[in-house]
């Protein structure tokens, strides 16, 4: 089971639980062309975005972020789910063109102390293969192939590559992530 928190706070990025009132921000970003290439396909219809969103608020097996600057302005997405005993699955992982330098290494270090503080020592994901740019940043994390499906490459994080992860990237995350209840 996933706790909601109010608020993930990094270094120049903010993670906030996804609302309705993000159903537009959402399906702008996973039905660009580009930025939703690698994602499971989504219907560009809004209301079914908002009724996702809704039935979303009352699931306690995933957690859905918009990934904003500081200042509120919201850059990106992220997800966990898929709980597997210790270990979490994440995705959803979309950043939009405002986003600032160091996006990528800031939030997926934001994702991995959040999960660490309440209590998921690992991690899996998949990722399409034809995504490189992804596949070669979760290796330069420490991510394993452990296989793989027609369309995915599966990968897992173990606790001593999410930590080795936190340690070689500390610059993005000096302070780790602040978690608010």
């Amino acid at each position: 089971m996933f706790r909601k928190p109010r608020s993930v706070r990094g270094r120049q990025l903010l993670f906030r639980d996804a609302t309705v009132a993000d159903a537009e921000f959402i399906l702008a970003l996973r039905t660009d062309e580009k930025k939703g290439e690698f994602l499971s396909a989504t219907a560009p219809d809004v209301q079914a975005q908002r009724d996702w969103l809704t039935r979303y608020a009352a699931d306690d097996t995933q957690v859905y972020f918009i990934i904003c600057k500081l200042d509120g302005t919201p850059v990106g997405t992220v997800r966990l789910y898929d709980q597997r005993g210790d270990s979490f699955c994440w995705g959803s992982w979309i950043k939009s063109d405002g986003a600032p330098s160091g996006f990528g290494v800031e939030s997926a270090l934001m994702i991995y102390d959040f999960a660490l503080q309440i209590g998921f020592p690992r991690a899996h994901f998949d990722v399409r293969k034809g995504n490189t740019s992804v596949i070669q940043f979760h290796q330069r994390f420490g991510a394993v192939q452990v296989g793989e499906t027609d369309e995915d490459n599966l990968y897992e994080m173990s606790n001593d590559a999410i930590h080795g992860a936190l340690a070689q990237y500390k610059k993005y995350l000096p302070d780790g992530a602040t978690v608010e209840f």
